[in-house]
C-alpha cells in the first residue's frame, strides 16, 4: 500500500500523515517494524472521515493511543496506524467537579490538571502513562483506583465512522481491565469524569507517595508495557512468576524484570518476537508450576 499517503492526502487534505512510520518509535516497548502510514486526526470529524475512508477503500487500520499497552509486530503493519494524540483537550470545572478529556489526552496530564483545581479521585492515575481513551477501553487502574470509580460517560463512534453517541458508565460494563468497547468495535472520542473537592496538600501528598512507590518497585528505567499480566483471582502475577523461578529469566533482549517479576522489559535490543516468546514461556511455566493461567494486559497489534 505504497500509495496510502497519497490516498489520504487526496481525500482528507488537512489530515496530518507520516509515511513508513517505525512502530518502535511510538510504542513503550520500543519494538516493532514500519507501518505504511501514521495518521493524526485533530478532531472527531477528521477521525470519522478517516474511518469512513478506510472502510470504503478497504485500508486496514489500528487505533493507537499512547502506545503504552501494546506489542507491535516486527514485520510492521500494512495499513494506517491512527493516533488520537492530537485529540487531547482537557477541561476541568472546579465548580461542577467535572473533567472532560479527549481520547488522546494523557491520563497523567488529566490527573495533574484535576489536582491543580483541588479535585480528588484521580491521584492513582498520575503515574499511568496511557491515554484517556486507552484507559477507558481497559478500565485502567492502580493502587486501588480504577477508571470506573469516577467515569460518568464517554462519547464514542463505531469503527466504520458512524455518528458519535454517548454511553454511560453502566453501559460500558466496566470490570477488571475490561469494557465492552472492543467487543462492540467502538472508538472512544472523549470521556467525562466526576470528582470531588479535596485538600490540595492531601492530593499532592498521595500523588507523591504513589510516585515514590512506583519508582521503588517498578522497572521504570527500562522500556515495557507496564504490568504484563492481569491479576488472577486470589493470586498476584508477580508472585506466581517468581515462585516458578522466572525472575530475571531472559529470551533474547527481553527479560522478566529482576525488580518486579510482573513486568516483562526490553533489557536492550529486544524484538517483539523476543517479548512474545518470553511472555508465552512465562505463561507455560507458571501453569505447570501452579495450575494458574496468566492472561496478558498487553494487547498484540495484528
Amino acid at each position: 500500500m505504497n500509495d496510502i499517503k497519497a490516498l489520504l492526502g487526496e481525500r482528507i487534505p488537512q489530515l496530518k500523515v507520516k509515511e513508513n512510520l517505525m512502530l518502535s518509535t511510538c510504542t513503550s516497548f520500543r519494538t516493532g517494524g514500519p507501518a505504511d502510514a501514521g495518521a493524526y486526526p485533530e478532531t472527531s470529524d477528521e477521525l470519522r472521515e478517516l474511518l469512513m475512508l478506510c472502510g470504503q477503500e478497504g485500508v486496514p487500520f489500528y487505533i493507537l493511543g499512547n502506545g503504552t499497552n501494546v506489542l507491535a509486530p516486527d514485520e510492521g503493519f500494512r495499513g494506517v496506524m491512527i493516533f488520537t494524540s492530537n485529540m487531547r483537550e482537557i477541561v476541568v470545572d472546579d465548580e461542577t467537579c467535572e473533567a472532560r478529556a479527549g481520547a488522546g489526552a494523557l491520563l497523567s496530564a488529566l490527573a495533574a490538571e484535576c489536582a491543580k483545581k483541588e479535585l480528588t479521585g484521580l491521584e492513582y492515575a498520575r503515574g499511568i502513562p496511557g491515554s484517556v481513551g486507552g484507559a477507558v477501553v481497559m478500565n485502567a487502574g492502580a493502587y486501588g483506583g480504577e477508571i470506573k470509580d469516577s467515569l460518568i460517560s464517554v462519547r464514542v463512534m463505531d469503527e466504520r465512522g458512524g455518528q458519535p453517541f454517548e454511553m454511560s458508565n453502566a453501559e460500558l460494563e466496566l470490570g477488571y481491565r475490561h469494557s465492552i468497547i472492543p467487543e462492540r468495535r467502538l472508538v472512544v472520542l472523549e470521556a467525562l469524569f466526576g470528582l470531588k473537592k479535596g485538600d490540595r496538600e492531601s492530593i499532592y501528598g498521595l500523588m507523591d507517595e504513589l510516585s515514590a512507590r512506583r519508582k521503588e518497585k517498578q522497572p521504570l528505567e527500562f522500556p515495557s508495557a507496564g504490568s504484563t499480566f492481569k491479576r488472577p483471582d486470589g493470586y498476584f502475577a508477580g508472585k506466581l512468576i517468581e515462585d516458578a523461578g522466572l525472575k530475571g529469566f531472559e529470551t533474547g533482549g527481553a527479560q522478566v524484570s529482576t525488580k518486579h517479576a510482573g513486568f516483562v522489559i526490553n533489557k536492550g535490543g529486544a524484538t517483539s518476537s523476543d517479548i512474545k516468546k518470553l511472555i508465552e514461556e512465562v505463561q507455560k511455566r507458571v501453569f505447570e508450576n501452579s495450575g494458574v493461567r496468566l492472561e496478558t494486559e498487553v494487547r498484540y497489534i495484528p
